[in-house]
């Protein structure tokens, strides 16, 4: 044989396997193959499709933790405004309470102002009467002068 024999039969030979290998055995690759890309092209499209859903479950926590801060915020302002409010109306409470423990102790004390007077008028009554006695060396009746001793308190 010659080469050109040999090389036309390997020609022939490498024809039949590549014609085999075109029927049978590359459809089931190629097949192979299109599954793997088409899997790999949905596993890209789900993660894709999961970061888009990411972010948005990321702007709704955003959107909730804002909302809460600001809920927050506001109960706090309530809460300072309403201590404000106590604070303040415990003030006025208190001021009251002081006002009429002043009045009352400034009526009490005007109350007894006025028995320290009467006290102090009878006294001094008293004393003139006795001192009226003694000048005059005898006992003055006291109900017979009422009206003296009564005109004398007022003068006082």
């Amino acid at each position: 044989m010659s080469i050109n024999a040999t090389l036309i039969i390997q020609m022939i030979v490498f024809l039949i396997l590549v014609g085999f290998t075109m029927k049978f055995i590359w459809p089931p690759i190629a097949r192979a193959l299109d599954e793997r890309a088409a899997k790999v092209a949905e596993g890209l499209s789900a993660a894709d499709k999961a970061k888009a859903e990411l972010a948005a479950a990321d702007k709704r926590v955003e959107q909730q933790l804002s909302s809460a801060r600001d809920d927050v915020a506001r109960r706090l302002a309530d809460a300072e405004r309403l201590a404000q409010q106590m604070i303040e109306e415990a003030k006025a409470r208190a001021n009251e309470e002081g006002a009429k423990i002043v009045a009352a102790a400034r009526s009490e004390a005007a109350q007894e102002s006025v028995k320290a007077r009467d006290v102090l008028r009878e006294q001094v009554a008293a004393l003139a009467v006795k001192g009226a006695e003694q000048i005059l060396r005898k006992e003055v009746d006291a109900g017979v002068h009422a009206e003296l001793l009564g005109r004398l308190k007022a003068e006082l």
